[in-house]
């Protein structure tokens, strides 16, 4: 969690690592349906496997539609019948965070899903503004702190092969 650049960076390299060993790793992207450069990478691995639960592009807390919702919604049935498989080592939630602060899925359903994992595997949720509650029921937490980015300071938009 936190205002910091790097959360999916992370969550993605700890799928790289875990796939080296041969952990085999399930990536759900809420809020997220358009190309990034990690998909073509990470999709050239056969034990990585990643959906998305979204449109392109982003929206703003303001602009969240039905549509949206039921997407998120669509996401985390989808994501929670993968778990229920046990065909993954690890499951990744990306911006499952964000996707609970903009009212798409509730903070309760995201709590039944980790309190539902498999002892064997290990839940990796990703996303700024994770609650207080979503932090107490986590096992580890890392807040990403944006100290200084090129967008505040200089206004340079997402770069190709960098964010994007």
């Amino acid at each position: 969690t936190g205002d910091g650049k790097g959360k999916t960076t992370a969550a993605l390299g700890l799928a790289l690592r875990a796939a080296g060993h041969g952990f085999s790793v399930y990536i759900g992207q809420f809020m997220k349906g358009q190309f990034y450069g990690e998909l073509s990478s990470l999709g050239k691995i056969s034990n990585i496997t990643i959906q998305q639960f979204g449109d392109p592009g982003c929206i703003r807390k303001e602009e969240v539609t039905p549509k949206h919702i039921a997407q998120a919604q669509k996401g985390l049935k989808e994501f929670n019948a993968v778990m229920k498989k046990g065909l993954f080592d690890i499951l990744v939630m990306d911006e499952i965070c964000v996707a609970i602060w903009f009212g798409l899925i509730s903070e309760p359903q995201v709590i039944d899903v980790m309190a539902s994992k498999p002892k064997n595997v290990e839940l990796v949720l990703t996303g700024r503004k994770a609650s207080k509650n979503l932090i107490h029921h986590a096992d580890l937490v890392t807040e990403m702190k944006d100290i200084k980015h090129y967008y505040t300071s200089l206004g340079i938009l997402a770069r190709k092969g960098i964010e994007n």
